[in-house]
């Protein structure tokens, strides 16, 4: 894998979707413990699926901007791009990236805890709504990595840091474990290690390439700079 890219919530919040640190928004009315976490969801389960419920709604009022559009754009010259993103919306898709990771999982679709089936979902779920499989009634959740749970595909995603070739980190704060961790595997197989980010992260030390200011500027600038050879790595 030539290129991998993580992008966190800085590169989807130029979009207007709303981070952990924003002073409003949906974060802003609840604790991450009651609803991010499956103690949260085994308390309370109607708060959990309404506070989904509202940010899957979120979904189809919100479009990718020129960052995502720019990543969609690197894959299409070059076929060795991977993007992992720790965002649980659909804006990669949207802006038409293919070769994609939610490594946090994902607001459109929904897992029943009785069978472990994952379903596409783009509708409100209720304590009253049915698995489409295995019909059990009241065992839907959000297919959301919450706190205290294992990211998805690590493996994969382990396999294409340590075989890359540029690693860049767009977006994240760089505190959030273990995709924070990911530069230094990068590093370790060899890779140019870049951050895109509004401001310098928590790890930018690791880096050895940094580019600050918003996504939406200068994510266009540095994929045109790959496609165009200008960038050796």
């Amino acid at each position: 894998m030539g290129i991998v890219v993580l992008t966190g919530a800085g590169i989807s919040a130029e979009s207007g979707i709303a981070t952990f640190r924003d002073a409003n928004g949906l974060w802003a009315e609840h604790r991450v413990e009651d609803v991010a976490t499956p103690d949260g969801y085994e308390r309370n389960p109607l708060l959990v699926l309404d506070f989904y419920n509202k940010r899957r709604r979120e979904l189809k009022s919100v479009k990718p901007n020129p960052a995502h559009l720019a990543l969609a754009k690197l894959e299409q010259g070059r076929d060795d791009v991977l993007v992992v993103t720790q965002n649980v919306d659909n804006l990669h898709e949207q802006a038409g990236t293919k070769s994609l990771i939610h490594m946090h999982g994902e607001l459109n679709k929904i897992r029943c805890t009785e069978c472990e089936t994952v379903f596409d979902c783009y509708d409100d779920i209720t304590l009253a709504s049915k698995c489409e499989k295995c019909g059990t009634e009241g065992t839907l959740r959000p297919h959301i990595v919450w706190f205290g749970e294992m990211p998805f595909m690590m493996d994969e995603i382990s396999y294409a840091l340590h075989s890359c070739e540029l690693f860049i980190s767009i977006g994240t704060s760089g505190n959030v474990y273990p995709a924070a961790g990911f530069v230094q595997s990068a590093r370790s197989a060899g890779a140019h290690t870049v951050e895109l980010n509004l401001e310098p992260s928590l790890g930018a030390s690791m880096f050895k390439e940094k580019v600050h200011g918003k996504a939406g500027e200068v994510v266009p600038v540095y994929v045109n700079k790959i496609l165009s050879g200008e960038l050796e790595f």
